[in-house]
């Protein structure tokens, strides 16, 4: 799919800055910036390298400026904003056009002199490739410099004190160009370039200015260090190219064309693997492989919740997983991603953070243990793989006993059969905001996501205990749920658990107490949680999963009436709102600083992922007909448009629950990806 730019879409500054361009590595490291080739924040970098995948990450090279000298006149090609207006560069006036398709690409203009500059980034290393074709059709000399600010600071800090940069390089023998060396401390980048390189003062570069940043009451000035420059000379009526390399390890003989090339045939295999026949469906499979990345510490690999804020959380990694792995065809990555969580499971819930360095694993979510089971058997459905499901399977079991005995953070399963969770200042659903002592979305209680959850996992458990013949001997338990006269109770130190029988008498019994408690006749919808307060009544999206997993509780009616209700309620082409307009507690906007933020965060902020459910749902409801597909096939037009807007070939993580219209908070998220993907597949899947 390709994404094509023009004047137009620059006309002014900040219309330019609107959109961006994301390249990643695998390992956590990326490259980011507008299409303007400026900085709108601190996140953006020429090279943001990963040290220890996924999370260890560095702002290496932080941007470029480049300069085209021709007849004693210097044209500023590079855009930056500053903090003081007059030093700021506009060279975006000489940009002619931006192309995104597997790589960003820019071509400048200028009095008969042609700039088109790419970049790309290597699989498995903190490689990025930079290359200039510069096409001299005027009948001047000409030369391109390009300078690098480097900056060799965390992700997300800033480059302070007197810097303690050094740098060495040499000469290629009998070749133009050279390699060398930038270190800083314990941190060392190596370079290689076929253009000239002439070293520079020493400058500490002040100002840069991060629009978006100060948008959202982040830390919005920047600071960088210059400490040389590459140039290529290019004579009257001529072409000719530069390239730059970078590396955290030592930069080896390959050149960037061939970074181009295996980046190419990389993206070309996904797609194959894939087989999908939407062109947005293949470009969406080559922003879900953007979150996957290795884990150093678990040797396996993860997904990344979004950039460029998130790390690799439990909850999203379990959302994400079957439509950013599974709906592509990459099994093995699947099954190396259940292992890297599976391995980490502790009294029956998944972590939704990993360790780092000395810290513990963070194990605050209800609904990441219950998902992975929704995986397990979604994978074993696909593929049929005994054997890798029975090699997970005591990490389900120990998710059910772990739920039905009550664990941490107050998870557990009520007399009703149903699942309870939260207590004091913990929020474990997704909605888990917090700001000191005060909670803007609390769900204490029953939340109708988590029992939608529990269901669907007890009825999975069934399934693959069935086929698997997993029903451990029920030494000691005096009558199984199910059985005639069974009540659905069970004594935890009665004995072992009887799978294949309990867990549907588990599932019925659940299923009863929900229907009885959620269900709002009147209003045709189901209440967001069980706890006794006013934020029972609040509607919310969170209903639309007990129509969409692949299990459900309610009849075909009261689906029906749900997907509708959701959609005069909270449906935007963009995404699902988190709460109804009509409500008091609704904020309408998304942005300023994080206070603000975080109110409106779950208030009614529209969030992109749960459009997959619902789209999933209204297939169901009307039964995966000609005509439902054809209303979902042009409802995803908007999505199109979307991967437009914000970061190019990407779906973001929210936007403003008033008016939609331009991308908050992460500028790509997996699992808005991954379930949108889930859409496209059930579609295609349907085809006549």
């Amino acid at each position: 799919m390709r994404f094509v730019y023009g004047k137009q879409d620059w006309s002014s500054r900040d219309r330019g800055q609107e959109n961006c361009y994301l390249l990643t590595n695998g390992l956590g490291g990326f490259s980011a910036a507008t299409v303007l080739g400026s900085n709108t924040r601190n996140d953006h970098a020429v090279l943001m390298a990963c040290l220890r995948a996924p999370n260890l990450r560095f702002n290496m090279v932080n941007r470029l400026d480049e300069v085209l000298c021709a007849d004693g006149k210097e044209v500023c090609l590079s855009t930056q904003d500053r903090t003081e207006e007059s030093l700021g560069q506009s060279g975006y006036v000489y940009l002619d056009q931006f192309v995104m398709e597997d790589y960003p690409e820019w071509t400048f203009q200028f009095g008969g002199i042609e700039v088109v500059k790419r970049m790309e980034m290597g699989r498995g290393e903190n490689l990025i490739a930079v290359s200039y074709t510069v096409d001299n059709r005027s009948s001047r000399d000409a030369v391109l410099w390009v300078t690098p600010h480097y900056q060799f600071v965390p992700k997300g800090e800033n480059l302070t004190g007197d810097a303690g940069f050094s740098a060495e390089w040499s000469a290629e023998n009998g070749k133009s160009g050279g390699s060398g060396s930038i270190r800083r401390g314990e941190l060392k980048l190596f370079f290689r370039t076929d253009g000239e390189i002439e070293e520079l003062p020493r400058t500490l570069a002040e100002g840069d200015f991060y629009a978006y940043d100060a948008r959202d009451g982040r830390p919005s000035v920047g600071r960088t260090c210059i400490l040389h420059r590459f140039g290529k000379k290019i004579p009257a009526h001529e072409s000719a190219g530069l390239e730059i390399l970078y590396n955290t390890s030592e930069c080896s003989d390959v050149t960037a064309e061939q970074v181009f090339g295996q980046a190419a045939s990389y993206r070309a295999q996904l797609r194959k693997a894939a087989g999908f026949c939407s062109e947005t469906a293949s470009r969406l499979v080559i922003s879900a492989d953007q979150f996957v990345s290795e884990r150093e510490s678990t040797s396996g690999k993860t997904i990344l919740a979004g950039y460029p804020f998130f790390e690799d959380w439990g909850r999203d990694t379990m959302i994400a997983l079957e439509g950013c792995c599974m709906a592509t065809g990459q099994m093995e990555t699947t099954r190396q991603i259940l292992r890297t969580f599976a391995a980490y499971c502790r009294d029956g819930l998944m972590p939704n953070l990993f360790p780092e360095g000395g810290n513990a694993p963070r194990y605050n979510t209800a609904d990441a243990a219950l998902l992975f089971i929704n995986s397990l058997y979604t994978y074993y459905r696909r593929t049929e793989d005994a054997r890798f499901a029975d090699e997970m399977w005591p990490v389900a079991r120990d998710i059910i006993e772990g739920y039905r005995r009550g664990t941490k953070f107050g998870i557990h399963m009520e007399p009703d059969g149903l699942i309870a969770a939260g207590e004091e200042f913990d929020q474990v659903t997704w909605m888990d905001v917090r700001i000191g002592d005060i909670l803007p979305t609390p769900r204490h209680g029953k939340p109708v996501e988590i029992n939608a959850f529990w269901y669907n996992a007890l009825c999975a458990m069934e399934y693959m205990g069935e086929r698997l013949e997993r029903t451990e001997a029920s030494s000691g338990v005096p009558e199984a749920a199910g059985q005639s006269g069974g009540t659905g109770a069970w004594d935890p130190d009665a004995g072992p658990f009887l799978y294949g029988i309990q867990c549907a008498g588990l599932a019925r019994k659940a299923r009863t107490s929900f229907r009885e408690k959620f269900w709002r006749k009147e209003e045709g919808c189901l209440y967001d949680v069980i706890s006794g307060t006013k934020a029972d009544s609040q509607f919310r999206c969170n209903q639309i999963w007990a129509v969409s997993l692949p299990f459900t509780m309610l009849d075909e009616d009261q689906e029906r009436q749900i997907v509708d209700a959701v959609y005069e309620k909270l449906y935007t082409p963009l995404g699902l709102r988190t709460l109804e307009p009509g409500d008091p507690e609704f904020h309408g906007t998304y942005g300023g600083p994080v206070t603000d933020r975080d109110m409106a965060y779950h208030q009614g902020t529209v969030w992109v992922f749960p459009l997959g459910a619902y789209y999933l749902a209204y297939l169901k409801t009307r039964g995966y007909s000609r005509e439902a597909r054809r209303t979902v096939e042009r409802q995803l037009k908007a999505v199109e448009s979307a991967m437009r807007e914000g970061c190019i070939g990407q779906l973001p993580e929210i936007y403003d629950g008033g008016s939609p219209a331009f991308s908050r908070g992460c500028y790509a998220q997996a699992w808005s990806v991954g379930e949108i993907l889930k859409v496209y597949e059930a579609l295609e899947a349907y085809e006549e």
